[in-house]
């Protein structure tokens, strides 16, 4: 934080953001307000300059070679989870796999697309010798290994990757924004849309909300969302195990196994 100060001037209050980095803050100048981040994802530009994310006012380098990049710090809230079926975040979401530009950006940063096989050996590389015995892991890896989906080079996007409500933030002026763009990666648009729709559509209304954001419900789609799903839960069960957060774990098990 003292680069920070030391860059924007004693006329500058720095004050941390929150955020489990703790690499985000909020710099205050009388009536000027600004979100600062270290390091933040690179296209940061692309998203603002297509209104994906609050504006992008500057970015700098510091003298330890971190870059800080500064956008308009906007009076907003986070979603909520009954909020997430709504008609303005499917067709924000569309917006954001159809974008050429974010897709062009991060072909140009070196990002390879995620193909399933490829997920599927960087979960078995990764795996505990506690989590290899798992039951509902060993379940989970034996559908993905028999139910692997076609790899499309043509039907690639831009994921976002953490579609989890706190990410949506609807302004007072109701500007819809989507932030924490660090794990975007490119894949197969079921890789975002099927979490997004375990987590918060009924499955009986997945028709309809798939028909806002701008396409049909195939039993093709609906086997590639539950072939990330999985993927995705064993990942996260793991993860949220090493945290010895064992309310996450339980639902994220208790989820493996509802769908394999």
């Amino acid at each position: 934080m003292d680069l920070i100060k030391e860059m924007l001037g004693n006329e500058w209050t720095i004050s941390p953001a929150g955020g489990s980095t703790g690499e985000a803050y909020i710099a205050e100048n009388e009536d000027k307000t600004l979100f600062l981040k270290r390091n933040s994802s690179p296209f940061l530009a692309v998203l603002s300059a297509a209104g994906f994310v609050p504006k992008l006012v500057w970015t700098r380098r510091l003298e330890n070679g971190d870059v800080l990049t500064a956008q308009e710090w906007v009076a907003a809230r986070s979603l909520e989870p009954k909020e997430m079926a709504s008609e303005e975040v499917a067709t924000f979401l569309n917006r954001i796999h159809s974008s050429k530009e974010l897709l062009y950006m991060l072909t140009k940063l070196g990002i390879s697309p995620l193909e399933p096989k490829e997920l599927l050996q960087t979960i078995v590389d990764n795996l505990t010798e506690e989590f290899a015995n798992h039951k509902s892991v060993i379940r989970g890896l034996e559908y993905l290994e028999k139910n692997m989906p076609t790899f499309n080079p043509d039907d690639l996007v831009v994921c976002h990757s953490d579609l989890n409500h706190h990410n949506w933030l609807l302004t007072e002026t109701d500007d819809l924004f989507l932030i924490d763009w660090d794990e975007a990666i490119i894949a197969d648009k079921a890789f975002d849309l099927g979490m997004f729709l375990v987590t918060y559509i009924d499955q009986q209304d997945w028709e309809h909300w798939l028909s806002l954001y701008g396409i049909s419900l195939t039993d093709e789609l609906t086997k590639r969302m539950n072939w990330y799903v999985v993927a995705q839960t064993i990942i996260w069960l793991k993860d949220y195990s090493l945290k010895e957060d064992d309310k996450q774990a339980n639902k994220m098990e208790k989820l493996l196994e509802r769908i394999v």
